[in-house]
């Protein structure tokens, strides 16, 4: 296994653009209801929760069978998370690859003891591009033109 792919404990201000294999616990502060978004892929459900530890806050997106699980004032950890920015700001996502534990609640501080202050991508930062997985021949469907 490739370095890239270990998991590491982290705090909240530890977080930056495209880490993935995050294991992280968190303080779950607020917690939405689960919908349903358009995207390239289809519907998805997700939901979005505000979690924090005592180094600071972070969004947090949690995707298909995730998304709702979560509730106000639970104490969890997140084992392989991965990062987004969003607007400047680093997100943590939680798709279906991932998994949520409960932690002790002492494990993280309570929520008057998370400091309102959320981890930021460097300035110059740019998400990588998207390849594209097609080729430009293969959408041609019928007879071989001879």
């Amino acid at each position: 296994m490739g370095r890239s792919s270990m998991s590491t404990s982290k705090k909240v201000s530890e977080l930056r653009p495209g880490d993935n294999s995050v294991d992280i616990k968190v303080r779950v502060i607020e917690a939405g209801e689960s919908r349903v978004v358009e995207t390239r892929k289809g519907p998805r459900t997700l939901s979005e929760a505000t979690v924090g530890d005592e180094t600071g806050r972070v969004t947090l997106t949690l995707w298909g069978d995730h998304a709702g699980k979560l509730s106000e004032g639970q104490v969890v950890e997140l084992q392989n998370a991965f990062t987004t920015v969003y607007r400047g700001r680093v997100q943590l996502n939680l798709g279906n690859l991932g998994s949520i534990n409960e932690a002790q609640d002492s494990d993280v501080v309570g929520v008057d003891e998370i400091p309102d202050e959320y981890p930021e991508a460097p300035e110059d930062y740019r998400p990588p591009r998207r390849r594209r997985s097609y080729s430009r021949n293969s959408g041609y469907r019928g007879r071989a033109r001879w």
